[in-house]
């Protein structure tokens, strides 16, 4: 080893391009006997070894000696003469993270309204402390193998999403939530996000400060196929029914086929006017393919035949068929 790799084994701190991390882990575990161990204001140094916190060192620089960190004691490697310690180091933040970007899909959820299947995602910042590092070091770095920065904040990205699929679906399914409109219930969702996943992770040692710009969206082709249903079915109730509305489509491809200048002397043009056969003749009145006569009703829409005296939809009183002129 190197001179400057000796002295860095006479002092211990957190690096200066780990300043910015939630939890840091001292890459060496053969730590020497007197070496000076300095903790920043913000920090604590938690030592871990077989499993266990053995104990935690607190903001200030310190002399690593049994004599004045007792705890020490049951580190010392015997193998080693007693010169040296056998551990781990973690630097742990306590102070608030913020703007932690979260987000993904959350699932394909089926939209009450339309019974479409539809992909969400969810997208946001949450801010965290630590506020036990004991038990982040316990709890996770002992039993998930989580030991970077990087590691952590992953792990937390998992438990937003995973409280958020559950608590999203629920509500669709249970409470009838169209998805076009689930913008609406943000604030609602967020809340509770925030309160669920902060029951999980507190076991954790962690608390999640607060959530900002909360964002749930659908996938955009989906988002269309939503909107393009939602006027098709607005369409059909305004036509009197989805025949009509078929109708009224066709006619308007007619309007604008002659628009561009293909006139009604198209052949595909004259063939869609003998298919409607002549379906729209004066209010209220139609002429079925066969020459029928047939009475919308002014109620529901419904046809009716030429001669029928009640609606056979909704038993609204319909006006007798004009006579023939």
């Amino acid at each position: 080893m190197g001179l400057f790799g000796e002295i860095r084994r006479e002092f211990i701190a957190r690096p200066d391009q780990a300043k910015g991390q939630i939890l840091y882990k001292w890459p060496d575990t053969n730590i020497r006997k007197l070496t000076q161990l300095t903790v920043e204001q913000d920090e604590l140094a938690v030592f871990f070894r077989d499993g266990r916190v053995q104990g935690t060192v607190m903001p200030g620089r310190s002399t690593l000696d049994s004599s004045e960190i007792p705890f020490l004691g049951m580190l010392v490697d015997a193998a080693s003469g007693g010169n040296l310690f056998k551990t781990e180091i973690y630097f742990v933040s306590t102070r608030e993270f913020p703007n932690l970007p979260f987000g993904g899909m959350i699932d394909n959820v089926v939209d009450p309204e339309t019974t479409l299947a539809i992909g969400l995602r969810v997208f946001g910042e949450y801010s965290l402390k630590v506020v036990e590092p004991q038990s982040l070091i316990l709890n996770l770095v002992g039993t998930q193998n989580i030991q970077t920065n990087d590691q952590v904040t992953d792990w937390m990205r998992e438990q937003m999403l995973k409280v958020l699929r559950t608590d999203v679906v629920t509500h669709v399914v249970s409470q009838n939530w169209p998805i076009l409109g689930i913008a609406a219930h943000t604030e609602e969702i967020e809340q509770e996000t925030l309160q669920k996943v902060q029951s999980y992770v507190a076991s954790y040692g962690l608390q999640i400060m607060r959530l900002g710009n909360f964002t749930i969206s659908i996938k955009e082709d989906d988002e269309e196929t939503l909107k393009r249903y939602r006027k098709d079915a607005q369409y059909s109730r305004l036509a009197g029914g989805f025949q009509q509305y078929s109708v009224g489509e066709a006619l308007q491809g007619v309007g604008e086929g002659a628009a561009q200048g293909g006139g009604g002397s198209n052949p595909a043009v004259l063939g869609i006017g003998l298919g409607l056969g002549g379906m729209v003749t004066g209010a209220g009145q139609t002429v079925a393919a066969g020459g029928q006569v047939q009475v919308r009703c002014g109620k529901c829409g419904t046809l009716n035949s030429e001669n029928a005296k009640f609606c056979s939809n909704c038993g609204q009183t319909l006006a007798p068929a004009p006579a023939p002129a």
